[in-house]
Protein backbone atom coordinates (compact mmCIF):
# COMPACT_ATOMS: atom_id res chain seq x y z
CA UNK A 1 0.00 0.00 0.00
CA UNK A 2 1.79 3.19 -1.00
CA UNK A 3 1.22 6.25 1.39
CA UNK A 4 -1.28 7.68 -0.58
CA UNK A 5 -3.75 4.92 -0.45
CA UNK A 6 -2.82 5.02 3.48
CA UNK A 7 -4.41 8.63 3.81
CA UNK A 8 -7.16 7.94 1.42
CA UNK A 9 -8.21 4.92 3.59
CA UNK A 10 -7.41 6.91 6.68
CA UNK A 11 -9.64 9.41 5.34
CA UNK A 12 -12.25 7.36 4.20
CA UNK A 13 -12.90 5.89 7.94
CA UNK A 14 -12.79 9.49 9.59
CA UNK A 15 -15.58 10.40 7.46
CA UNK A 16 -17.51 6.83 8.09
CA UNK A 17 -17.46 7.77 11.80
CA UNK A 18 -18.60 11.23 11.57
CA UNK A 19 -15.07 12.70 12.62
CA UNK A 20 -14.99 16.61 11.63
CA UNK A 21 -12.35 19.23 10.57
CA UNK A 22 -10.21 16.22 8.92
CA UNK A 23 -6.91 17.62 8.03
CA UNK A 24 -3.78 16.71 6.26
CA UNK A 25 -0.40 18.06 6.32
CA UNK A 26 2.29 16.97 4.30
CA UNK A 27 5.19 17.28 6.55
CA UNK A 28 7.79 15.85 4.38
CA UNK A 29 10.25 18.46 3.52
CA UNK A 30 10.04 20.05 7.10
CA UNK A 31 10.31 16.70 9.40
CA UNK A 32 12.31 13.04 9.12
CA UNK A 33 9.37 11.90 11.60
CA UNK A 34 6.73 11.03 9.45
CA UNK A 35 5.50 12.02 5.70
CA UNK A 36 2.00 13.37 7.07
CA UNK A 37 0.25 14.27 9.79
CA UNK A 38 -3.24 13.83 9.93
CA UNK A 39 -5.72 15.26 12.63
CA UNK A 40 -9.22 14.84 12.93
CA UNK A 41 -11.63 15.79 16.22
CA UNK A 42 -14.47 13.45 17.33
CA UNK A 43 -17.18 14.84 20.26
CA UNK A 44 -16.43 12.44 22.75
CA UNK A 45 -14.34 9.67 23.86
CA UNK A 46 -16.77 6.86 22.16
CA UNK A 47 -16.56 8.44 18.69
CA UNK A 48 -12.61 9.31 18.95
CA UNK A 49 -11.85 5.70 19.82
CA UNK A 50 -14.63 4.51 17.07
CA UNK A 51 -12.60 6.64 14.45
CA UNK A 52 -9.46 4.96 15.89
CA UNK A 53 -11.30 1.53 15.72
CA UNK A 54 -12.35 2.40 12.18
CA UNK A 55 -8.96 3.37 10.65
CA UNK A 56 -6.96 0.53 12.26
CA UNK A 57 -9.56 -1.95 10.95
CA UNK A 58 -10.19 -0.89 7.37
CA UNK A 59 -6.03 -0.70 7.10
CA UNK A 60 -5.62 -4.37 8.86
CA UNK A 61 -7.61 -5.32 5.91
CA UNK A 62 -4.70 -4.27 4.02
CA UNK A 63 -1.94 -6.04 6.84
CA UNK A 64 -1.31 -2.45 7.60
CA UNK A 65 -0.81 -1.90 11.03
CA UNK A 66 0.32 0.94 13.81
CA UNK A 67 3.78 0.30 14.64
CA UNK A 68 2.35 2.26 17.56
CA UNK A 69 -0.81 3.59 19.33
CA UNK A 70 -1.19 5.97 22.76
CA UNK A 71 -4.09 7.74 24.26
CA UNK A 72 -6.86 4.68 23.36
CA UNK A 73 -8.10 4.19 26.58
CA UNK A 74 -8.81 8.04 27.47
CA UNK A 75 -9.90 8.68 23.99
CA UNK A 76 -9.50 12.77 24.52
CA UNK A 77 -6.03 12.29 21.88
CA UNK A 78 -5.75 9.16 20.36
CA UNK A 79 -1.92 8.79 18.27
CA UNK A 80 -1.44 6.15 15.81
CA UNK A 81 1.60 6.31 14.29
CA UNK A 82 1.69 4.91 11.24
CA UNK A 83 5.41 5.72 10.13
CA UNK A 84 5.41 7.52 7.09
CA UNK A 85 1.84 8.37 8.72
CA UNK A 86 0.56 9.80 12.15
CA UNK A 87 -3.25 10.00 12.80
CA UNK A 88 -4.21 12.11 15.76
CA UNK A 89 -7.56 11.80 16.57
CA UNK A 90 -8.67 14.62 19.03
CA UNK A 91 -11.39 15.72 20.88
CA UNK A 92 -12.65 19.53 19.94
CA UNK A 93 -11.19 21.01 23.16
CA UNK A 94 -7.45 19.20 23.43
CA UNK A 95 -7.31 19.95 19.69
CA UNK A 96 -7.87 23.54 20.32
CA UNK A 97 -5.74 23.24 23.11
CA UNK A 98 -2.51 21.59 21.25
CA UNK A 99 -3.53 23.38 18.04
CA UNK A 100 -0.92 21.30 15.60
CA UNK A 101 -1.93 22.89 12.67
CA UNK A 102 0.03 25.64 14.50
CA UNK A 103 3.00 23.91 15.53
CA UNK A 104 3.12 22.35 12.11
CA UNK A 105 2.74 25.80 9.91
CA UNK A 106 5.75 24.99 7.73
CA UNK A 107 4.14 21.76 6.34
CA UNK A 108 2.30 21.91 3.37
CA UNK A 109 -1.92 21.70 3.94
CA UNK A 110 -3.76 19.24 1.47
CA UNK A 111 -6.87 18.99 0.58
CA UNK A 112 -7.82 14.95 1.87
CA UNK A 113 -9.99 14.52 -1.09
CA UNK A 114 -7.25 14.45 -3.29
CA UNK A 115 -5.81 11.26 -1.87
CA UNK A 116 -7.39 8.60 -3.94
CA UNK A 117 -7.19 4.51 -3.29
CA UNK A 118 -5.47 2.72 -6.41
CA UNK A 119 -8.16 0.30 -8.28
CA UNK A 120 -6.65 -3.17 -8.06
Amino acid sequence: MTTNELVAYAVTAMEDKKGTEISVIDISKVSVVADYFMLVSGTNQKQTQAIADEIEEKLAKHEVFPRQKEGYAGGTWILLDYQDVVIHIFNGEDRRFYNLERIWADGITVDPKTFHISEE
